[in-house]
């Protein structure tokens, strides 16, 4: 049976460059993000790359990657999650996350989880949800 983690995320810092034609729509961009994990997961500072379609001038999807280094639940080690999300038109984000198979190292060797997040604007932090199994 699966461990239920939750707990806030804070964006220290979010660059966004444009990735190709700006016009017309739809447009790329990449972003390089910058997050802090509390509750569950424990990460002060994440690496993060987002790969971001533009259907609108602010409605989207994306998919990443994260690098987390720190604790889940107490035990150290680091890794990936593989993320989809989509920008909505009242500000909102949804992503979805999964830890990459084989990612884990450490105390966090051979995890396997998925979960959630939604941000909501003016939202800081805002909360996520994780589901996770060690071998």
């Amino acid at each position: 049976m699966p461990t239920h983690a939750t707990g806030h995320i804070s964006y220290a810092d979010w660059k966004e460059n444009p990735a190709g034609p700006q016009e017309p729509l739809p447009r790329l961009a990449h972003a390089s993000v910058v997050n802090a994990f509390t509750g569950g997961i424990e990460a002060a500072r994440t690496t993060c790359e987002y790969t971001i379609v533009y259907t609108t001038g602010k409605t989207g999807t994306f998919t990443g990657m994260e690098l987390l280094a720190g604790r889940l639940d107490g035990r150290e080690g680091s890794f990936v999650l593989e993320e989809r999300g989509s920008f909505e038109a009242d500000g909102s984000v949804r992503c979805s996350f999964e830890v990459v198979p084989g990612s884990g190292t450490g105390e966090l060797a051979g995890l396997r989880g998925t979960g959630t997040f939604v941000y909501r604007p003016g939202e800081t932090p805002f909360p996520y949800s994780f589901d996770y199994d060690l071998d």
